[in-house]
């Protein structure tokens, strides 16, 4: 049963043309027909999540924004910490992802979860502010990604938390507390996932460092599913809005 649901969202990630006029339709589009078996194959293809999740200090009656949240499933990894938040908001643009996460939190009895379809780039809160905003295996697939970035920064509090996993790759100069990646990492990753409409890119970390002061930071490499011998460099990042 794995096998055949693998080869569905394999089907969609190596062959099925990507279509859309807007980025919400190529959203929908891409994940549409994969939504059923996206947790169990992500989660041995997207590393880092749990160790992002887990160093994000939840605050007491906190309001936390997931941007691009799919399933709910970064929700459910901290299901201890939900009761004492205020809030939860799943920002996602598709509409396929966000019915399993709505069932997903109704399943549980989260009713201070929600589900909501919206852009990262100007999704706001009735709260105005929040304490946590993630970025998890997202911030990739976001076009204006430094627009979202930006929207996170106005959106939460001063000294308030921003958690971000994804994959990447390095600066062919990196500064010297940096992975440096080889010519081939630099060039096969961004064309392999650029037909999905990811795009690994060497701007990402620096630009979250020069707008967030970060606490934590891994630069890893995980396997990819039926792919033998080769690793995919990702990161995850624990920062804080200035107070100033």
């Amino acid at each position: 049963m794995r096998l055949f649901s693998d080869l569905k969202i394999l089907y969609h990630l190596a062959l099925k043309p990507v279509r859309g006029k807007s980025h919400a339709e190529r959203m929908e589009n891409f994940y549409g027909g994969q939504a059923d078996g996206y947790d169990d194959f992500r989660r041995r293809l997207l590393n880092g999540r749990e160790e992002m999740l887990s160093s994000i200090p939840w605050p007491e009656n906190g309001v936390w924004m997931d941007m691009g949240g799919g399933t709910g499933f970064n929700i459910a990894q901290v299901a201890d910490q939900i009761p004492k938040l205020k809030k939860v908001y799943l920002v996602d643009l598709s509409n396929s992802l966000l019915d399993v996460a709505q069932k997903r939190f109704d399943a549980q009895g989260w009713t201070n979860c929600h589900a909501v379809e919206g852009d990262a780039t100007r999704f706001s809160p009735p709260e105005g502010q929040v304490d946590v905003i993630t970025f998890s295996y997202s911030l990739t697939m976001i076009p204006d990604w430094f627009a979202a970035l930006e929207n996170a920064l106005r959106l939460l509090k001063p000294g308030g938390v921003i958690g971000v996993v994804d994959f990447y790759v390095s600066r062919k100069y990196p500064l010297d507390r940096h992975v440096k990646h080889s010519w081939f990492t630099r060039s096969f990753w961004p064309v392999w996932f650029a037909g999905d409409s990811v795009f690994p890119s060497p701007d990402h970390l620096p630009f979250l460092e020069s707008h967030f002061q970060t606490e934590e930071l891994s630069e890893n490499r995980g396997k990819v599913p039926y792919v033998p011998f080769i690793r995919m460099p990702y990161y995850w990042l624990i920062a804080r809005k200035p107070d100033q």
